[in-house]
């Protein structure tokens, strides 16, 4: 039996629509990673960017366990001495919604060359509505041990 490596122009993708509302931040930023990679089908492969689009709605919804609102920090740096500022998630979630759930399936995904074409595939949205219903996507439900 031989293995079947697939080629750039027999790749097709799909669209998957994902509700985040009331799920864990790291549990479902890893599910959305591994369907960005491609993982979820049979013919993965790791040299090429073979995985699909995911549109998430209510992305400012998920929950984060213990003391994550307050405790968890995020930095930026502008290169300047003394740029270093940083906001924990609490506040991040007033200012800009979507970034926390951003950064952490940016953190899932391989840090190589297909990161940020990966990163495209992925939509963010903080209402239920968005405007991708014309590639009719797929309503997936993430199962898993959402506790």
């Amino acid at each position: 039996m031989k293995t079947k490596v697939l080629k750039k122009n027999e790749i097709i993708r799909k669209w998957y629509v994902v509700d985040a509302t009331d799920k864990i931040l790291g549990r479902l930023a890893s599910r959305i990673a591994r369907i960005l990679i491609g993982k979820n089908k049979p013919h993965y492969t790791p040299h090429l960017d073979c995985g699909d689009f995911v549109v998430v709605v209510n992305a400012d919804k998920f929950r984060v366990t213990g003391k994550k609102m307050k405790n968890k920090l995020y930095y930026s740096h502008s290169f300047y001495p003394g740029g270093l500022k940083t906001i924990n998630l609490e506040l991040l979630l007033k200012k800009h919604p979507e970034r926390a759930l951003y950064h952490a399936v940016s953190g899932m995904l391989p840090k190589n060359k297909l990161r940020q074409r990966r990163l495209k595939r992925l939509k963010l949205y903080t209402s239920a509505d968005h405007p991708h219903t014309s590639q009719s996507p797929e309503k997936i439900q993430l199962t898993g041990n959402e506790e």
